[in-house]
Order: C-alpha cells, then sequence, then structure tokens
C-alpha cells in the first residue's frame, strides 16, 4: 500500500514520539553529539593497551586487566564495580621453529594454535600431506596420513562482514583431531586471515575426546602459498616442525569478569546490558580485538553517567573474562545470574570490525518492533540502516544471553580489514581508526540511553 511522504514521516516521528518523551528525545541527540566530537573511547584503549598490552587467561597481563579494569571504571563514574571469578585450563605458547625440508629447503613462519600440545624435543619431520579444505581432510582414509603431517590451505576471502569466517575457522577448530583421526602426526593450516603478511595468525583450537592429541600450527599466507607451491613440483615435501607449546593436563588458572552499573533511578532491576571482552590473545596488545569493544562500552556508559539524572534503567558493563579460550566468562556469567535472566531487557556486544557501523540487526519480540524503527530514526543519520530481518543473537560472549532469553542487537560495522590483524602480532593500537571509534561509541551511546529510558518491553 503507498503511503504518502508526509504521512510515513509522521508515523516515523510517532513511533520515535512513543519511544522517548520529548525531553529525551533532546538528550539523546545531545549525547549523540557528545560521543562524535569525545576522544575518549580513544584514550581508554590506548591506555589499556599502553598500560596492559596482551591480556591472555591466566597471565600477568590478565591480572593486571583486572585491576586496570576495575580502577578505570570507578573513576568514569560507575555507581557499582565489582568482579566474578573465571576458572580454565592452562596452556603456555612456548617457542615454535618450522622449515620446509625438502624439495627445496625454506625457513617458514608458523605459530602455535591455542591449546596446542608440544612436539617430542628434537620436533618432528615427516612427509606432507596437503588438502585444499577441511572437507577434503574428512574424506581422507582412516589410517592414510600414518607418520605424516596433515596441511590444509583453505585461503579466506575478505568481506565488509567477515563472512568468510566461519567456514576458514573450522579447520582451525577441529583440524588436529580429524588429522590425529586419520594416523598424522602433526597438522599444518594456513592462517586464518586476510592479509599477505608473513605473520602467522593463531586461536583458539579443540582436541576430540579420545582422539590422540597432535601439535597444530597456522602457517603465514605468503608461506602457505610457498608449501603449496613446492606441491605443484610433484615430488615428496617433508616439513621439520619443533614447539615447545604446553598444555598439562587438570593444571587450572583463574581470570575474572569485571563488571560495573549505572544504577536506574526508577526501574534499578531492570538491565540493559553493553560488553566486551576484556582478554585477548597471547600476541599483539589485543588493541582492536577487544581492546576496542571495552573503550566503547565504558566510554558509553561515562557519557550516560554524566547526565545530570540517572537513566530510569540499570545499564551494566559486563567485561568479559576468557572469551579467547571458548566463552568461559560468559558461561560463568549465565551460570550465576540464570535466576534473573528475565531481568536483563536488552544487550549488545561489540567483538569484531574496525570501521563504521553500517547496519542494525534486532533479535526482540515483534511487537516491540516499532521501537526498534524509532531508535533507528535516531541512528540513521549516522549512516546506520536497519536489518529487514528481526533474528539477531548478540556477538560472542553475548550470545549465550541471547541463548539464555535475552533480547538482543546485533551492530554492523565495516570488518574488511578486521582479519588482516585478527590474532596476530599486528593486533595494536596503530589499527584504530579514531573517526570510525567515535561512530560506533556514538552509536553504543545512544542505544544504550534508549534502552534505558523507552518503556518498551523488547520481549514482546
Amino acid at each position: 500500500m503507498f503511503i504518502p511522504f508526509t504521512l510515513s514521516v509522521l508515523c516515523a516521528f510517532s513511533s520515535h514520539a512513543m519511544a522517548l518523551s520529548e525531553a529525551e528525545q533532546t538528550q539523546i541527540e545531545l549525547l549523540k553529539n557528545t560521543a562524535l566530537n569525545s576522544d575518549l573511547s580513544y584514550q581508554i584503549v590506548e591506555s589499556l593497551t599502553t598500560e596492559v598490552g596482551h591480556r591472555f587467561m591466566g597471565s600477568e597481563g590478565d591480572k593486571k586487566a583486572i585491576k586496570w579494569a576495575t580502577a578505570k571504571m570507578k573513576s568514569l563514574g560507575f555507581d557499582k564495580v565489582w568482579t566474578e571469578e573465571v576458572s580454565g585450563p592452562k596452556w603456555s605458547r612456548g617457542e615454535v621453529k618450522a622449515r620446509i625440508v625438502t624439495p627445496f629447503p625454506h625457513d617458514v613462519v608458523v605459530i602455535a594454535l591455542g591449546g596446542s600440545v608440544g612436539t617430542e624435543q628434537t620436533g618432528i619431520t615427516a612427509p606432507v600431506e596437503h588438502f585444499k579444505t577441511l572437507a577434503d581432510l574428512k574424506m581422507a582414509p582412516k589410517g592414510s596420513l600414518k607418520g605424516k603431517i596433515a596441511f590444509v590451505s583453505y585461503q579466506m576471502t575478505r568481506h565488509i562482514d567477515g563472512q568468510d569466517y566461519g567456514p576458514a575457522v573450522g579447520a582451525r577448530v577441529e583440524g588436529a583431531s580429524i588429522a590425529a583421526e586419520k594416523g598424522a602426526i602433526a597438522f599444518i593450516m594456513r592462517s586464518v586471515g586476510t592479509d599477505n603478511n608473513r605473520i602467522a595468525h593463531t586461536g583458539m583450537m579443540r582436541y576430540k575426546e579420545g582422539v590422540k592429541k597432535i601439535p597444530a600450527v597456522a602457517l603465514s599466507n605468503p608461506d602457505a602459498n610457498l608449501l603449496v607451491n613446492q606441491f605443484s613440483r610433484e615430488k615428496t615435501v617433508n616439513f621439520h616442525l619443533k614447539m615447545t607449546s604446553n598444555n598439562p593436563k587438570g593444571e587450572m588458572v583463574k581470570s575474572a569478569n569485571v563488571i560495573g552499573e549505572i544504577t536506574g533511578s526508577e526501574f534499578p532491576n531492570d538491565i540493559v546490558a553493553i560488553g566486551a571482552h576484556l582478554d585477548s590473545r597471547d600476541v599483539g596488545t589485543g588493541a582492536m580485538d577487544d581492546g576496542l569493544g571495552v573503550a566503547m562500552v565504558l566510554a558509553s556508559a561515562h557519557h550516560i553517567a554524566q547526565l545530570p539524572v540517572r537513566p530510569k534503567k540499570t545499564l551494566r558493563v559486563i567485561l568479559f573474562a576468557a572469551e579467547e579460550v571458548g566463552l568461559l566468562g560468559a558461561k560463568a556469567y549465565v551460570d550465576k545470574h540464570k535466576t534473573n535472566m528475565d531481568n536483563h531487557i536488552i544487550g549488545a556486544e561489540w567483538d569484531f570490525g574496525l570501521g563504521r557501523i553500517y547496519k542494525m540487526t534486532p533479535g526482540v519480540g515483534a511487537s516491540s518492533l516499532n521501537g526498534i524503527r524509532a531508535l533507528a530514526n535516531i541512528l540513521a543519520p549516522m549512516g546506520v540502516s536497519l536489518a529487514p530481518t528481526n533474528d539477531a543473537r548478540a556477538q560472542s560472549d553475548m550470545s549465550l544471553l541471547s541463548d539464555a532469553g535475552m533480547p538482543s542487537i546485533n551492530f554492523s560495522p565495516d570488518g574488511s580489514t578486521y582479519f588482516d590483524y585478527h590474532h596476530t602480532e599486528n593486533d595494536t593500537l596503530d589499527k584504530i581508526d579514531p573517526d570510525a571509534l567515535k561512530q560506533n561509541t556514538a552509536v553504543y551511546t545512544v542505544f544504550a540511553y534508549f534502552a534505558t529510558q523507552s518503556a518498551i518491553d523488547f520481549r514482546k
């Protein structure tokens, strides 16, 4: 049905007005402008990367990060700040060296996958069997890789939404155990990354229960190409791998979720949750994964905390522990708060992308979509469109809260270059775009204020 332009504008304004009062509409515009012109989020990520650095679970950096985050929340005006303990298995990266031995010798750049066992002291030298995809490896006959090293060369492609990460990361997660089931003594994969730098990408892998644990490494993209080129000569390729990664059975380390609140003035038990993960891989300084998210949600809460009146509902910032080793902080949070998950009225997390947010996807009750459209009207001038779907789970850690029934929003940023640096030594502060960070922070600030002020029941 055709709706005249003037009527459509009135409808949009009407839904906006229903969600927020006139004073609140004025306030949200002021907040948006404050965030768009503030350097606070950049100052926070600079502080985290300079004063702490990498924050792998159980490391000294992790301990420092918990203290840093607690102090930062207090300095930014949070009403309540506390920690909740999280525990997980210990793992040490150690050192690694790799070399193509024949037919054409080359030293190559590899990195141990997170959780991998090491080699024997003298290392492993063995012929390599090449598979283009994980599916090809799965099809190899049982026992066909006895005494060999399996290599998967699948190359991730670049997309604004990072959509090829899923197909590429399967080899990282499952590859070693699948190779071991075929008789392999080690597993090599092309790095899950879109760069052409001679730097390898790490990340979490998992061993299958009851299957022998074999060493697993990722190879830099240029060296993966080099290895593939050697196979094209139709000669046997032999590879040497030596690594001292340590995964002591049963040994545990501790970390903590760091949580802060701006307490609601009218409905303190209703929680709007925004979050990021505080931990990082043990390479780089964790600037974009996920220092960027930490900075955004802390700055957003601070801007709202500076208002003369507290928001109607509680704004809770959750900095999750141990995301990089299996969402352990999120699992602990959901378990601890399972009796009041109904109080979590809506939430969003940041854990992807370096560019500006261009799309908002809701995951809410059908009746509350008019309220989401009102929010979309506020965000549209910043270049954020509303997705036609209503099926969002929150990102990363907070996806577990979505699964537990929390309505969610997923904000999509430009992630075209994200996987150039993801899980590498190159995850450093210089990759952060200060202007994009301002826009992203403004989006989260607007969302947080809108959700804490509106009377919308996002479950309905």
